[in-house]
C-alpha cells in the first residue's frame, strides 16, 4: 500500500531539508502558506534566498515529478514568494526557485536549481 499523498510529500520535505542542511543551507521556513501557492521550504545557501518545490512520485509510471510544475505552479509560487518578501521586509538579494524531486522507488533524487 502507498502512503498517502500528504504523507509522501512530508516525508520528501523532511529527506530534503536534511540533504539540504548537509550541503550547507539553512533552513529558514517550510510549508509557507499563501492565497496563491505554498512554497515547501524556504532556504539560505550563502547570500542567496532559495525558494525549493519538493515533488515526490512512488514511481515513475505516471511521468517524472518535475513534470508536474507546470507554468501555473511556477506562477503561483513566484507570487508567493513576492508576498513573502513583502511580509518579512526583506530587501534586495539574490533569490532563485529550485526543485527537487524524489522517486521513492528508486530512491532518484535530483535538484534543479534556478530552474524558474
Amino acid at each position: 500500500m502507498q502512503p498517502s499523498t500528504a504523507i509522501s510529500g512530508r516525508r520528501g520535505e523532511d529527506f530534503v531539508c536534511a540533504r539540504l542542511k548537509e550541503r550547507g543551507y539553512r533552513i529558514l521556513d517550510r510549508n509557507v502558506r499563501k492565497k496563491f501557492a505554498e512554497i515547501d521550504i524556504v532556504a539560505e545557501q550563502g547570500d542567496t534566498l532559495c525558494f525549493v518545490e519538493v515533488r515526490t512520485r512512488a514511481n515513475s509510471l505516471l511521468g517524472h515529478p518535475a513534470e508536474t510544475v507546470t507554468t501555473a505552479k511556477q506562477r503561483g509560487i513566484r507570487r508567493a514568494a513576492e508576498a513573502y518578501l513583502a511580509e518579512r521586509r526583506i530587501g534586495p538579494r539574490p533569490v532563485r526557485f529550485d526543485v527537487v524531486t524524489i522517486l521513492w522507488d528508486t530512491m532518484e533524487v535530483e535538484h534543479f536549481e534556478n530552474v524558474f
